[in-house]
């Protein structure tokens, strides 16, 4: 499990290389609403995350950005952290822009989250054992319910030709039914 004060030193190492990032020329759609979240608030979450989400729209920037952004958004290997259900509604958007340079590392972030979200079964005592009790991980529910909100949004994703059949049928399973009305 990667530390908060680790974390926050992979940020700042970033934000060091990568300086031009945190001036955005403009703000890209997808990011509506990112620099108004209380990232530092989220407990193990760094204050710049909003920069990380720039770095993405930078060519040059965008793998490592891609790279240091996947850290703090996991808890572990096996864990999301706490800050995930706030940054899957950009993760989601960006995903779904053909003109992010790094969308397939994005689409395999969105793709472990939706795995990883998925409630444990109590009586599977291997799951338990590595994923946890999901009363010790309310992350899960949320991006459970950032997904279902933003069900259209992952539905696009499912005509993706990069995605393969095995993602698209988690995404599909975590977006739930169609709804008729």
């Amino acid at each position: 499990m990667v530390d908060a004060a680790a974390k926050e030193a992979a940020v700042v190492r970033f934000l060091e290389e990568n300086a031009h990032v945190g001036r955005p020329d403009n703000e890209h759609p997808a990011l509506r609403g990112c620099t108004e979240i209380a990232w530092s608030e989220i407990p193990g979450c760094p204050a710049d995350v909003p920069l990380l989400f720039n770095g993405l729209l930078d060519e040059v920037a965008a793998p490592e950005a891609a790279r240091v952004l996947t850290n703090v958004l996991m808890g572990g290997i096996f864990h999301l952290s706490a800050a995930m259900p706030a940054a899957l509604p950009f993760l989601l958007r960006l995903a779904a822009d053909p003109e992010i340079s790094v969308r397939s590392s994005l689409l395999d972030l969105v793709v472990i989250t939706a795995e990883l979200s998925q409630p444990v079964d109590a009586e599977n005592e291997r799951a338990v054992l590595l994923l946890g009790n999901d009363s010790d991980h309310p992350e899960r529910e949320l991006c459970r319910e950032v997904f279902s909100a933003h069900a259209p949004l992952v539905r696009t994703l499912l005509h993706d030709d990069t995605v393969d059949a095995a993602d698209k049928a988690l995404l599909e399973q975590v977006v739930g039914p169609r709804s008729e009305a």
